[in-house]
């Protein structure tokens, strides 16, 4: 293999798929216990009754991971003030603002995938919603990714936006292109080095390539709905991920790195399961004890909303259709004083939180 040049654009990026043997044993091996999880966690996550309290719960939680991955830091608190508070700008600060903006590119990939499939249009319209920008595919030349301590070059993408668009297209190609010879999360791993080496945007390249891991799974139906916490396994392995991405450019080292993004399907299977399970369980028995609260006035929607949004106040009562503003003050009161939800003056505002769920979700 000819040595690889970090200095200079990696025009000559091959196409997938790679030539690799995609039979090796322990792909094979790591493909069968990935997939078996991944299935675990989409049956489950069938049987529930209502799934928008875990697209809103555990697809921000990896918002705020993939954003953390790129030095995005916004804590819980700060968050799910932000998500209640969605149209008081007072309330909400920009790290906050934009792992709220990677949700509603998820989402609005969602929509645009099934109506017009993974396609290269819906890969640039998620940058640009997680971006908030009308900025599209690279224009300018001379992009370089360097080491941010070192500042030694460590990657040149490919240069120009001609080229830049002939490499998407045929990677949209590729993943729409039905290869029964290839596991598709195999694929999903080929994928995401793929679109990671091209480097189509100026900014958000990243967290647009997280996106379009759970799109895959869910495009190949792998997953119903896009609840995979995969960014949790990547920050705790943040060094080992760059490094075999570097890896598979300089030396073509396919087979550590897509060990690795199986693993990661695996562990955050297992670990998004576990606590699925529990939010249900906490929700079931706090459905419980409301209900002994407010006997004849309990409402399950009440119990929903704080499920679904962990920090709540009096107007997100009112504006639920839960409750009037006086009505909706003793109700939250009510559930205070029992200890299910815990009271915190930030300004004029009372914000009461669900501390359980907080804690759940934390940890």
């Amino acid at each position: 293999m000819k040595k690889f040049n970090r200095n200079i654009p990696y025009n000559l990026l091959p196409d997938l798929p790679p030539d690799i043997d995609m039979n090796d044993t322990k792909i094979l091996k790591a493909c069968i216990e990935a997939n078996r999880l991944l299935g675990e966690l989409k049956g489950y996550c069938q049987t529930l009754p209502d799934t928008k309290l875990l697209i809103n719960t555990l697809v921000l939680q990896e918002s705020k991971d993939s954003s953390a991955i790129e030095n995005i830091v916004t804590t819980q608190d700060e968050l799910y003030k932000a998500v209640i508070s969605i149209d008081d700008e007072v309330n909400q600060n920009s790290n906050a603002k934009e792992v709220l903006l990677y949700r509603e590119a998820l989402y609005m990939g969602m929509r645009m995938m099934k109506q017009r499939g993974l396609t290269t249009n819906t890969i640039v319209a998620i940058m640009q919603k997680l971006k908030n920008t009308d900025a599209g595919i690279r224009k300018t030349t001379g992009t370089k990714l360097a080491n941010p301590v070192t500042h030694e070059i460590i990657y040149t993408p490919p240069d120009g936006e001609t080229l830049i668009r002939e490499k998407l297209k045929s990677l949209e190609s590729f993943i729409n292109l039905d290869k029964r010879d290839i596991d598709p999360l195999v694929k999903m791993a080929l994928v995401h080095y793929q679109f990671e080496a091209i480097h189509p945007f100026g900014d958000g390249n990243g967290r647009t390539g997280r996106i379009l891991n759970v799109l895959f799974l869910v495009h190949k139906e792998l997953l119903s709905i896009p609840v995979l916490y995969l960014s949790s396994f990547i920050i705790e392995n943040k060094t080992e991920y760059y490094k075999l991405l570097q890896k598979v450019t300089e030396y073509g080292s396919w087979a550590e790195w897509i060990l690795y993004m199986l693993k990661a399907v695996s562990e955050t299977a297992a670990l998004t399961l576990n606590k699925i399970t529990q939010i249900q369980r906490l929700k079931e028995d706090t459905a419980i004890m409301i209900k002994n609260i407010m006997k004849y006035s309990y409402n399950s929607e009440l119990v929903d909303l704080i499920f679904t949004f962990p920090y709540v106040k009096i107007s997100s009562l009112e504006n639920n259709n839960i409750a009037k503003r006086q009505t909706a003050s003793i109700y939250l009161k009510k559930l205070a004083k029992a200890d299910i939800l815990v009271p915190h003056k930030m300004g004029k505002e009372i914000y009461y939180i669900n501390h359980r769920l907080m804690n759940l979700l934390s940890n």
